[in-house]
């Protein structure tokens, strides 16, 4: 069932008219009462004068508004409209009064017991719903407690739905983003040809600055570089308390700049969530270190592979919002590390994800911080040559969180985060093909000779009984063949990186388990080596200066422990 509570109405008779007027559209058949505050009103259906009957119904409707005088408000008319579900069976006019009942109850229009609630009718003039029409004054001659009316209104349908077996609509949680209205649509249509508004505009580029941000100053001067106008709101204290954002060119009829508090755009883009960001423990402290670009996409991928073991174990529902709010941020920072139709495709997949980072659970940014970090440390690869392997890796470890992410909401019933995550999936997967495909045609031409490959195939039937006959039909047989190849000339035994691969997480949901075997080798002897490489250092160093055997970590890798930010007093959230 859906619920529709119109705007304050001025005049009970002009409303009470239209739901007994017939002729006008197919659907006002029948009019008449299905209960009231008193069975004994009269009803203008059911009557040999149906004029003289309406306006005695109007004047007892109206009986407390008059005796309040000028403390009656002026829409003192309330009008709910309740509609079923077209494949919901069709209600006798004793269930629509039981769901009348419930509503103005649980509103507080009318509240069950209650003898001086608002006066009330519910009216049905068409099979499928009905109309409420209150007064609002009470007959203690207050003003009723009907505040947030509509989402309690929902509530108590979403009981009814549930309890009577009718269909079960998709409802929110009060986290959506604000959603354009027709206004801003058709303005947008006209001016640029696009339905994209400059609000929805407003809110892409506001994530991804706060994405990329290193801290609030560096906010605000991405927001100025991307064209964007900035209000800051500022207390006599002179500290910033809040913002507000306009899009260059976009002006009202009096030419001035149209502004939407972040706010406003989004729950997640108010400066006190901002700042709860960006004072955690992702933010990019300097290293002296030098990092390869390929180890930053490595450690991004392990903590996506942690983030998708949090998800999967669904034991914290903190820690997995927490994790999926990372996952958004994320996404946020790719599309910046990329080019061509990939680039539009991760873009589309972070504003179609975005929907799904944000839930009624609270959580603490902190409890995502490796995934956090890593995110940000990405942004140190732009503009350098992106490493295939550990990319492709890290873009399917991201669709198989994104499966999770949509199962996880499920689980929660969170039905309109599960859809957004579903929804994210076709562009992730679209990504992958545009990266994945010059590599896969690269390896495809240095496959192993026949004799090789059989001996690779043999390994693979042990590995992988339940996936073979897949893998060796599949058209990335030939390049995983040849990773098997290089895995065994650089110095590993073949059998031992398939089996690290085939262990390190699930394939039962990859399109192309072939393709997935073949990444994760890669990142295994890449780690491999790594490893060894840093084996030999420590080792050296050691044996140099005859100090015990402990590594210090670098910074950046001590996520979990963050040191205090003096810009910005510690505080619990």
């Amino acid at each position: 069932m859906i619920a529709k509570i119109m705007k304050p109405g001025h005049s009970t008779r002009n409303t009470i008219a239209y739901l007994y007027k017939t002729g006008r559209t197919n659907d006002h058949t029948d009019p008449h009462l299905v209960v009231a505050w008193d069975e004994l009103v009269p009803d203008p259906g059911r009557t040999d004068n149906p004029q003289q009957a309406l306006g005695q119904l109007v004047q007892a409707l109206d009986l407390r508004v008059k005796q309040a005088g000028d403390r009656a408000p002026k829409g003192h008319v309330w009008h709910c409209a309740i509609r079923a579900a077209p494949e919901d069976p069709i209600l006798t006019d004793e269930q629509w009064a039981e769901v009348a009942r419930r509503i103005v109850h649980a509103t507080g229009i009318a509240p069950t017991g209650d003898p001086d609630g608002c006066r009330w009718i519910a009216a049905r003039h068409a099979p499928d719903h009905i109309h409420i029409v209150a007064t609002k004054m009470r007959g203690d001659l207050r003003r009723p407690r009907h505040w947030n009316d509509y989402h309690r209104a929902d509530t108590e349908l979403a009981k009814i739905e549930t309890e009577w077996g009718l269909r079960v609509y998709d409802r929110g949680d009060r986290t959506a983003a604000t959603r354009p209205t027709r206004a801003e649509t058709e303005k947008a249509t006209r001016r640029t040809g696009s339905p994209v508004t400059p609000r929805e505009k407003l809110r892409a580029t506001v994530r991804t600055a706060a994405a990329h941000a290193q801290n609030e100053d560096h906010f605000f001067a991405l927001l100025a570089g991307a064209d964007v106008l900035v209000d800051k709101r500022i207390a006599p204290s002179g500290d910033t308390t809040g913002y507000k954002v306009a899009l260059a060119g976009d002006t009202n009829a009096a030419g001035e700049p149209i502004w939407f508090p972040g706010g406003k755009l989004a729950p997640d883009l108010s400066l006190p969530k901002i700042r709860a960001r960006l004072t955690g423990p992702s933010s990019d402290t300097p290293t002296t270190r030098q990092v390869q670009p390929a180890e930053r996409w490595r450690q991004a991928t392990s903590a996506l592979r942690n983030a998708h073991r949090t998800l999967h174990e669904n034991g914290n529902p903190s820690a997995a919002q927490a994790e999926l709010a990372a996952a958004g941020e994320l996404l946020d920072i790719l599309p910046a590390l990329t080019t061509g139709p990939a680039r539009r495709e991760l873009f589309t997949a972070a504003q179609t994800f975005e929907r799904a980072t944000r839930s009624a659970i609270r959580f603490d940014y902190a409890q995502a911080a490796e995934l956090r970090t890593s995110a940000k440390h990405l942004l140190r690869t732009a503009g350098q040559p992106i490493p295939d392997a550990t990319a492709l890796d890290l873009l399917l470890t991201l669709t198989l969180l994104t499966i999770a992410a949509a199962r996880w909401h499920r689980a929660q019933r969170h039905t309109q985060q599960a859809t957004a995550a579903q929804a994210a999936l076709p562009h992730l997967r679209a990504t992958y093909r545009h990266s994945a495909d010059p590599a896969l045609n690269n390896l495809t031409q240095r496959a192993p000779a026949v004799e090789a490959a059989d001996h690779y195939a043999t390994l693979v039937r042990g590995a992988l009984p339940d996936h073979a006959e897949q893998i060796l039909t599949d058209p990335a047989w030939p390049a995983l063949a040849a990773t098997l190849h290089e895995v065994e000339a650089g110095g590993h035994r073949p059998a031992d990186a398939l089996k690290k691969a085939v262990d390190s997480r699930e394939l039962d949901t990859a399109d192309s388990v072939a393709e997935v075997l073949i990444w994760r080798m890669h990142n295994f002897a890449g780690m491999q080596s790594r490893r060894a490489e840093g084996a030999r250092t420590r080792t050296t160093t050691r044996i140099r200066t005859g100090q015990p055997q402990r590594v210090q970590m670098p910074v950046e890798h001590r996520s979990s422990a963050p040191a205090p930010n003096p810009g910005h007093p510690s505080r619990k959230r």
